[in-house]
């Protein structure tokens, strides 16, 4: 077996040292920045979105924010939610077509799926056109079977 820089497995030097190399407690971790262009806030993630999308988007968030008064409004994965007591319970996002409803649950959505027919869904998510927004009454009954599974 060869050996490369008097290392005994033949690995690199420096590989071996930093093998062999402890992580001081007192070393801090940093955490890692936010990508340039990311969203804080809600306000900033519709403030990107144009045209009839940025409609429907801030109709969905003024529903959910009125059915969640006490919810803590906050960017999940990326996209708008809203904190109940320490639990993401609703989010939205912009589609290319529309928009997605996120119940961050993987039952509601199967739930409450005969009231559902007409929409595009997934497991984790229901799909709604700008033309056709999800209704205020479909919105309360997602949130009130997100909350009541707790």
């Amino acid at each position: 077996m060869s050996t490369r820089d008097g290392d005994p497995a033949g690995l690199p030097g420096y590989w071996i040292r930093m093998l062999k190399k402890k992580h001081s407690p007192s070393v801090s971790r940093r955490k890692p920045v936010r990508p340039v262009g990311k969203p804080k806030t809600i306000d900033e993630y519709i403030a990107k979105v144009s045209g009839e999308q940025r409609r429907a988007l801030d109709e969905l968030r003024r529903g959910l924010r009125s059915l969640l008064p006490q919810a803590e409004e906050c960017i999940s994965y990326g996209m708008p939610a809203f904190r109940l007591e320490g639990r993401i319970v609703a989010g939205f996002a912009a589609t290319s077509k529309g928009g997605s409803y996120y119940p961050f649950s993987g039952s509601t959505l199967a739930s409450l799926s005969s009231e559902l027919k007409g929409y595009s869904s997934t497991k984790s998510a229901l799909h709604f056109t700008t033309q056709a927004p999800l209704p205020p009454a479909l919105v309360r009954k997602l949130v009130k079977a997100r909350v009541a599974e707790g």
